[in-house]
């Protein structure tokens, strides 16, 4: 069967996303267009991911159910991400690639999917998605290192300590928090020495840089479409396929089912191989054919991404540094980074600066403990905080140099002069008083 979804058109320039051009409300009743600072986050989805969205929907149909035209072609396409998905992660040919709803869904299917007496190994600076599924007298949480080299020597002691049997460690691609590059090839060579498997969590690095599994070592690769700029709600655990198949379906339901038979007293279940075992329910193909569409976009122009991202970067560090009071939250402090940096200011509550960027001057940055609160809380504490909340302001494809320049020209502002506005705390949360900013009319 041939299908009519028509990759997109390579070019030289980097990737267009949907909302550049959008414009928002101020307290002060301007408008201006939208600095989005909060990739992170969240980020938004790219044209040409649209594009392909648009062009899948005519043919939407139920998925592995449908013996109509338009589902053959909704079940090419949803299958047909699988191999999509594992070029990009460069992952072994014979690696399982399960779709779920994001990093979060994919960490807490492969903490019910490894084998009983599992030693887990994993830092406590990892993101909650990646901290808390692990319980039980079997893990063992890392304090966060002060640098790569003692990130390894870490591991190396904590493996050398776990119990004999089954090992998982568990550790980011790049952190959510600093944006900072953790040395994924040279812990998986120590994984692998003492007999341990390795899973990356890939949703702060897939944005960002090129991943092979095969090169880094990796077992798993876990992240999430509406971080790679394909916000459908589609996710993905890839890895080996034998731990995932001895465990019990994650949901059970339609599609995890070969067959169910009738014993009068009980039902007998015969379960799906994977990848099919561990995606009960009518699949998400709108997410699936919109994240592999992502993968594929990003995999053409990763020159240009990391390029423009570094630019941006450096510019954004070196105008926050002449910022009075900024504090950067580092953890390996000889890693590079990502798009991404969170800091505190002296004297002022994050939440306040977040509240203020957003009403008077149309920037959108993200306050708090970014779903990290161990880490969050020390390195706050290191930066001289009596607060466990940061400002953390990131990089991506829909980030200009004006953006940029924006922010810092606001922070700067903000902290010499004070705010044209006045601010309430209500139910924990700093707002604007008498906010007039309407929202928009699909909402009314």
């Amino acid at each position: 069967m041939t299908l009519a979804i028509t990759p997109s058109t390579a070019t030289t320039a980097v990737p267009a996303v949907v909302g550049a051009d959008l414009r928002v409300p101020l307290v002060t009743g301007e408008r201006v267009t939208y600095a989005n600072l909060d990739h992170a986050a969240s980020a938004p989805c790219l044209r040409e991911v649209r594009d392909a969205v648009d062009e899948l929907l005519p043919w939407y149909a139920s998925v592995h159910r449908g013996a109509g035209f338009a589902s053959q072609v909704a079940t090419r396409v949803y299958e047909q991400a699988r191999d999509r998905v594992r070029k990009f992660v460069g992952a072994h040919a014979s690696d399982t690639v399960v779709f779920t709803r994001n990093t979060t869904d994919s960490l807490n299917l492969l903490a019910r999917s490894v084998p009983k007496g599992t030693a887990v190994v994993l830092f406590d600076s990892e993101h909650h998605a990646a901290l808390l599924p692990w319980r039980g007298p079997n893990v063992q949480r890392i304090p966060a290192p002060s640098s790569s080299g003692a990130a390894i020597v870490a591991l190396d002691r904590a493996l050398t300590a776990a119990p004999v049997g089954p090992r998982l460690v568990i550790v980011t691609g790049a952190s959510n928090v600093t944006g900072e590059l953790w040395p994924v090839a040279e812990l998986a060579k120590v994984a692998r020495r003492h007999g341990a498997r390795i899973a990356l969590d890939a949703a702060q690095l897939a944005p960002h840089r090129p991943i092979n599994a095969r090169e880094l070592g990796v077992d798993y690769v876990a992240f999430s479409g509406h971080k790679i700029y394909a916000p459908f709600g589609a996710g993905v655990l890839v890895g080996r396929a034998d731990w995932l198949q001895q465990a019990q379906p994650y949901l059970v339901g339609g599609g995890a089912t070969a067959k169910v038979t009738d014993h009068s007293d009980r039902l007998g279940v015969a379960w799906s191989a994977v990848p099919e075992r561990h995606e009960a329910g009518s699949p998400n193909v709108v997410g699936v054919h919109a994240l592999a569409s992502a993968c594929e976009i990003l995999s053409r122009h990763w020159e240009q991404t990391v390029a423009h991202e570094q630019e941006l970067l450096t510019r954004l560090r070196e105008g926050l540094r002449a910022v009075p009071g900024f504090r950067e939250l580092s953890i390996l402090t000889d890693a590079d980074k990502v798009g991404v940096v969170s800091f505190t200011i002296s004297g002022f509550d994050a939440g306040f600066l977040a509240a203020a960027l957003s009403a008077e001057y149309g920037i959108g940055v993200r306050d708090g403990a970014f779903c990290a609160h161990v880490v969050v809380g020390r390195l706050v504490k290191q930066a001289g905080s009596h607060e466990e909340r940061a400002v953390r302001a990131s990089i991506g494809l829909g980030t200009t140099a004006e953006h940029v320049d924006r922010l810092v020209a606001a922070l700067r502002t903000l902290v010499t002069e004070g705010p044209k506005w006045t601010y309430a705390q209500r139910d924990g949360r700093w707002v604007a008083e008498d906010d007039g900013r309407t929202l928009p009319p699909f909402l009314a």
